[in-house]
């Protein structure tokens, strides 16, 4: 009888602490905030954290179909290395119909801190028109910055490094344990200048690869391999849909056999939509056909020291970005023309969508044809290079896929920041 009323008188204390509990963790009522503008920010590369604490004034909410407003934020690299992010507000529910966009260019010297106070600033002047139809209204108020010493206001138009922009990067890492250990040493360099008329990449990169390993009988095997390229790619634009290239390359790389290997070649694009809305869709048929020279580091299945060949790539590529997810599809078709035979097939293609409330559905995948390795080496691979993929080995065929699924349930709001532990 005793035990039974101190199980009683327990269960009391728990259910009644666990009441408290449930009252306190409630927050007093937010009439603003409760009847604030339901939004959506569909963004894979913004500071998510951030923009809740920078921008309290709304509710964000984790699916489509629980918003008033869906912003669809996506970016493209700017020819200066920079990224420029476009902002699509769409209207749902009471704003259906009403869609705005803004851009905000995002220099390529900007720190990670800089860069999202900038889009912040753009996402907050595309909310006003929004949030002047709510309760939070009130508390909002405008403020205009005059140029100054601490705010220079729009760039000046003289620009002395006429639209070039360099990058220079340099790495290296050491690893070891008993027995192996690895270095690697890279750099590389890249000069662009980009206009409406023109496009100019150069780029350089050295990449050198030591492995080193201690087998079971005492032996040491090292493994040293290279990989280095000089690239340069001009494109003309003749209008919204077409446009002009020629590109050149000179690359050696151990794993593909190649002491030396260069190919020039030209082509031309055709886009279906204006190159304009390539951050949302695009369309795009491709040809190119260029000569190649290769110099092998040893004798190819071919008895090839050395040879010159021509080539040609034809390349279709589809992508979109929409409110429902995005998608990509590309096909590739590439062949030797001194002998058809040696030709690849590559069919790429990927999709993430939403197919009803808090389901998304990922795809991704890839399979080749592959007739084309005129690089093979005349003596088989041994078993350590096979283990260490020192050399690329024959294959007629390559396949890649993945999917993934997530289902999210529960409260719609998703307000809160915490970042504790």
């Amino acid at each position: 009888m005793i035990t039974g009323r101190v199980v009683r008188t327990a269960c009391a204390v728990i259910v009644t602490m666990a009441c408290a509990a449930i009252c306190l963790a409630q927050p007093p009522a937010d009439v603003t905030r409760e009847e604030a503008l339901r939004v959506f920010l569909d963004c894979n590369s913004c500071d998510f954290d951030y923009l809740r604490r920078e921008i309290p004034f709304v509710n964000y909410v984790r699916d489509r179909k629980d918003a008033e407003l869906h912003i669809l934020v996506t970016t493209q690299f700017t020819g200066s290395g920079g990224v420029e992010y476009t902002f699509k507000f769409i209207g749902l529910g009471r704003f259906e119909g009403v869609d705005d966009e803004l851009r905000y260019a995002a220099a390529q010297t900007q720190t990670s801190d800089e860069r999202r106070r900038g889009y912040s600033e753009i996402l907050k002047l595309g909310l006003v028109r929004y949030v002047t139809s709510t309760a939070a209204a009130d508390n909002l108020r405008l403020v205009y910055r005059t140029s100054g010493p601490g705010n220079p206001g729009a760039m000046p138009p003289d620009d002395p490094w006429n639209f070039w922009s360099f990058r220079l990067r340099g790495n290296g890492s050491l690893n070891g344990e008993a027995s192996s250990k690895s270095h690697n040493v890279s750099a590389s360099a890249i000069a662009n200048r980009t206009t409406e008329a023109w496009k100019i990449n150069l780029s350089t990169s050295l990449n050198f690869h030591t492995n080193q390993f201690t087998l079971s009988d005492g032996t040491r095997l090292t493994d040293d391999s290279h990989d280095h390229g000089v690239g340069a790619l001009i494109v003309k634009s003749l209008g919204n849909h077409w446009s002009l290239a020629g590109r050149g390359r000179v690359s050696s790389t151990t794993f593909l056999n190649q002491q030396r290997a260069a190919r020039l070649a030209a082509g031309v694009e055709y886009d279906v939509f204006p190159y304009a809305e390539s951050s949302r869709r695009e369309l795009t048929v491709q040809f190119t056909a260029g000569v190649n020279h290769f110099n092998y580091l040893e004798t190819t299945i071919y008895g090839k020291d050395r040879e010159t060949v021509a080539d040609g790539v034809l390349l279709g590529a589809m992508n979109v970005r929409q409110p429902w997810g995005s998608s990509g599809l590309s096909i590739e078709a590439a062949t030797y023309f001194h002998d058809v035979s040696r030709h690849r097939l590559v069919l790429n293609g990927g999709i993430d969508v939403r197919l009803f409330r808090g389901f998304s559905l990922t795809m991704d995948g890839s399979v080749s044809r592959i007739h084309d390795q005129l690089y093979l080496r005349s003596e088989g691979a041994t078993d350590e290079e096979i283990l260490l993929r020192r050399r690329q080995l024959a294959t007629s065929y390559r396949y890649r896929f993945s999917v993934g699924a997530s289902y999210t349930f529960g409260s719609i709001f998703n307000n809160v920041v915490n970042t504790r532990f």
